[in-house]
């Protein structure tokens, strides 16, 4: 089944003109519970992970196993996120038990999905995972959605526009950040989900800003967002989803560098 994000209840860039610069677009991933395979994109499914490689240990927690997150095939990117040369599979892990300073510590992996043979399994992590760290395996159903900045717009752009965004609300009850703005949940590109100020990472090699290349948030929207950015095929339905709890419903995003060698990468994360 696909996902279709309904249309803004509102023209955004009729009301407020001065973001139509800053749209964007990102693929919404709507993880749903399910049995993906290691040859399908899935949200905490099994990776397509060659046996003669190694599998990802945390070095901060007695050599632990990483978990699996993300995969998603090229042809699942929809065009968007740019895959480097010769691979056509994204792979994201984490070490889900607590850090100081963190709650998880990521790993991204690109790889050529026809050249893994014979595939190894995901070993056994133990326990003393805190709740919500390990995300239960789900299909995703990708959809490219336009989105505009929240956390995003520019402090000069957010103080000529608020008197408007309040009065719109006023109005009609729709508010900018929560209806209008930036697609919730677990996606590809565009703008980070952040539920707080931005924090941007530069590149350590060029000092260059860094690409968005993946959020994946607690949820696919909280109670206010859900009034708009809730699938059409979701209305009114209860669903499973990864059943993940960053933070205090936060989420994780992760930044590359496209420019330098490697793709370097690098991920903040925040809270409500």
């Amino acid at each position: 089944m696909t996902r279709r994000t309904p249309p803004r209840p509102l023209d955004v860039e009729q009301l407020f003109p001065e973001v139509a610069p800053l749209r964007k677009r990102t693929v919404r991933l709507h993880p749903r519970a399910g049995a993906p395979t290691y040859r399908e994109s899935s949200v905490g499914g099994p990776l397509l992970w060659p046996r003669d490689e190694p599998w990802p240990v945390c070095p901060d927690h007695h050599r632990s196993p990483m978990v699996p997150v993300v995969q998603v095939r090229a042809a699942d990117a929809l065009g968007l996120v740019p895959f480097p040369a010769g691979c056509d599979l994204l792979q994201v892990l984490w070490c889900p038990r607590p850090h100081d300073g963190c709650w998880v510590v990521p790993e991204v992996r690109w790889r050529d999905a026809a050249a893994v043979g014979a595939v190894r399994e995901a070993p056994a992590v133990g326990g003393g995972i805190p709740y919500g760290r390990i995300p239960k395996p789900c299909v995703v159903h990708p959809e490219v959605v336009e989105e505009y900045p929240s956390w995003d717009l520019p402090d000069e752009l957010w103080d000529l526009l608020e008197p408007r965004f309040e009065q719109l609300e006023a109005e009609t009850g729709w508010d900018y950040q929560s209806h209008l703005s930036t697609a919730p949940g677990t996606k590809l590109g565009g703008y980070p989900g952040w539920c707080q100020d931005p924090q941007w990472p530069d590149c350590s090699g060029c000092g260059q800003r860094m690409d968005h290349l993946l959020t994946v948030e607690s949820w696919e929207a909280d109670a206010a967002s859900r009034l708009t950015w809730a699938p059409v095929e979701d209305r009114g339905v209860r669903y499973e989803d990864a059943g993940l709890m960053l933070g205090d419903a936060g989420g994780l995003y992760l930044f590359e560098c496209r420019r330098c060698p490697g793709r370097p990468v690098k991920d903040r994360f925040d809270c409500s």
